[in-house]
């Protein structure tokens, strides 16, 4: 039978560790799709950024696995037309599952600014050819990001090493706009992203 100087020694034993438990740092959150896993918060330009989704760029008429994307913003929105047009810091990571050439992802910016910018090319492709001179073989595990911040631009982000920045609202909108605007590489990515399933 317990003594009751042992029972408060438990009970105090008990408190402590509850209270110790509360002092821990949090422990980080993350999300995982197709083995890649990126964390639920991250920081940038001053702002803590919540991730609003995952999606999975698949490619050729195979379903080939390119890289996961994860969407980084200020407040989370469902709303792809308002995550363009608001005036907020937001980052998006792409991170390699397969390997891929330089060809061709200059050949897919190009592609892709051409099918989403609402204003045309014209203006824009400049700084297409900017963003087009960073980039180089990404292989499997490597990774591309872009952050905007209102006032500044988009800070390119090549395998970790930071390029940029490229000024410009209309060319961060119609950036975003490859995988939240009308013609995304595929539905699914831009559902995800948008916090869908």
């Amino acid at each position: 039978m317990k003594t009751a100087t042992s029972l408060a020694r438990a009970a105090a034993c008990a408190i402590l560790a509850g209270t110790l438990s509360l002092l821990a740092p949090p422990r980080a959150l993350a999300a995982e799709l197709a083995g890649v896993t990126l964390p639920d918060h991250v920081e940038a330009e001053g702002k803590s950024l919540v991730l609003n989704g995952l999606g999975l760029r698949k490619a050729t008429i195979f379903k080939v696995s390119v890289y996961v994307a994860g969407l980084y913003l200020e407040e989370k929105s469902s709303d792809p037309q308002r995550i363009l047009e608001a005036p907020q810091v937001k980052r998006i990571v792409m991170q390699f599952v397969r390997g891929v050439g330089r060809k061709d992802l200059v050949k897919a910016w190009q592609e892709s600014f051409a099918e989403n910018a609402p204003a045309g090319m014209a203006p824009l492709q400049p700084r297409v050819d900017t963003l087009n001179s960073f980039m180089s073989d990404v292989a499997k595990g490597e990774s591309i990001a872009f952050t905007y911040a209102p006032g500044k631009g988009v800070a390119v982000e090549m395998k970790g090493q930071g390029k940029g920045p490229i000024p410009g609202e209309d060319f961060a909108r119609a950036l975003f706009g490859i995988w939240l605007g009308p013609k995304p590489p595929n539905p699914d990515l831009k559902s995800g992203l948008l916090g869908g399933a």
